[in-house]
């Protein structure tokens, strides 16, 4: 009697056979193929602008920063194939030796990093991600299943047709990279449920997509939850610094989880930076909300309620809030936060020292913009998203997260007593 699979569960098992065959493939085959995809993708970049623009025609109603990530231009989609060409260029994060221990018995014991497997990634519509997964999946030995958002079906389609091009340039299995194109949840809960085929699974994307993942899931998760991020300026800061800073992480691409959603600024100093602030957010198109002491340097600023100082915005909009100094900023941060990146402005080194130990996110930076975070300006190539858990990788995603490690042991007949 034959047995019938469903689609996703097809697609995980063909993924299976494919990662077997990756976690043998050389580093120079996992190169070249990176390079091959990056090809094609440079070859075809007109054809996936022209998939994409199809997507984009079908949006209503969504606001700009949904429609920004789901944008590819021209420049975005030659970003994608650097960042295939730079992940290939990356040192090959498999057989790396981690640990040598010679027991006393003569017996050595080696760690080693090896692939994961089969990761599953379930995105919403953010078209680069499908390449830097697929990317990021294929340097590290394993084979990826990916779920994308409904509308950015046929971006994902023409991408992922590029990849597996690529990948029978170089001669590797197709299915090591999959596209699921149901887009309904019942795939997703149905994929999160595969044990035995899916090793990992990655969400990335709302507190309802990634709830929903976490509820259905029977294979490990590792979480990319919502980025409430914080810039707080001390009253040792270079003010200048702190405006260029905070403008930056607010606007260079307000959609990210990494862009800034609220500055706190030390009370001394709010007389002198607030207005000019203020000043230059809003003729870049901020919206600002402010706490009745900001308001009363910037009158016209929006008030902001309790419910601001919990919300990501992934938009133009940002609250702000003076503080009393260093250890109010804190309390802040950790009734707030949610663990993925806050940044501090200012020229004391034992106020910036103390800020690094007692922020406990995945990035805390010192004078620096918090759109920083991110896998490529990290040095990583790309990233498949930005960790808040707190097993086994944190922060910015890059090869090396996404492996796991084995034991290898070497005796001449030993035996326990």
């Amino acid at each position: 009697m034959s047995v019938t699979h469903s689609s996703v569960d097809a697609q995980a098992r063909a993924a299976r056979d494919a990662a077997s065959l990756l976690h043998h493939a050389g580093d120079d085959a996992r190169r070249a193929v990176l390079h091959a995809i990056a090809g094609v993708i440079r070859q075809r970049a007109q054809e996936v602008v022209a998939a994409n623009a199809q997507d984009l025609a079908a949006l209503v109603g969504r606001p700009p920063a949904f429609r920004d990530r789901l944008t590819l231009t021209g420049a975005r989609v030659e970003g994608l194939a650097r960042a295939l060409d730079e992940i290939a260029a990356l040192p090959d994060p498999l057989g790396r030796v981690l640990d040598v221990r010679l027991r006393p018995n003569g017996m050595e014991v080696r760690r080693i990093r090896v692939p994961i497997g089969v990761i599953a990634m379930i995105y919403e519509s953010r078209p680069n991600v499908t390449v830097d997964a697929a990317g990021l999946c294929l340097r590290s030995g394993n084979a990826v299943i990916l779920r994308g958002g409904a509308e950015s079906l046929h971006s994902d389609q023409a991408l992922v047709a590029c990849i597996h091009e690529g990948l029978r340039t170089a001669g590797l299995p197709v299915a090591a990279v999959a596209l699921l194109e149901r887009r309904d949840y019942g795939a997703i809960t149905e994929l999160v449920g595969l044990r035995g085929l899916v090793d990992l699974v990655i969400p990335r994307g709302g507190e309802s997509l990634i709830g929903l993942v976490a509820e259905h899931a029977r294979v490990p998760v590792l979480r990319h939850e919502k980025g409430i991020t914080h810039t707080f300026v001390d009253r040792a800061a270079d003010l200048e610094m702190a405006t260029r800073i905070i403008v930056n992480a607010k606007t260079n691409r307000p959609s990210t989880c990494n862009a800034l959603e609220t500055a706190l600024i030390d009370a001394p100093i709010a007389d002198q930076l607030l207005p000019p602030l203020v000043s230059t957010l809003e003729a870049a198109g901020v919206q600002v909300r402010g706490c009745p002491e900001t308001r009363r340097y910037v009158p016209e600023v929006a008030p902001a309620t309790d419910e601001d100082w919990a919300t990501e915005y992934l938009d133009l909009v940002l609250s702000v809030r003076v503080v009393d100094g260093l250890d109010q900023a804190l309390a802040h941060i950790r009734r707030y936060g949610t663990g993925l990146a806050d940044a501090i402005v200012t020229e004391n080194r034992a106020r910036a020292d103390r800020f690094v130990r007692e922020v406990d996110s995945a990035a805390v930076l010192v004078n620096a913009s918090t759109r920083l975070v991110d896998g490529g300006e990290f040095g990583l190539g790309a990233e498949v998203g930005i960790s808040t858990s707190r097993i086994h990788a944190r922060g910015p995603m890059g090869v090396e997260d996404l492996t796991t490690t084995k034991w290898v042991v070497r005796g001449s007949g030993q035996v326990r007593a």
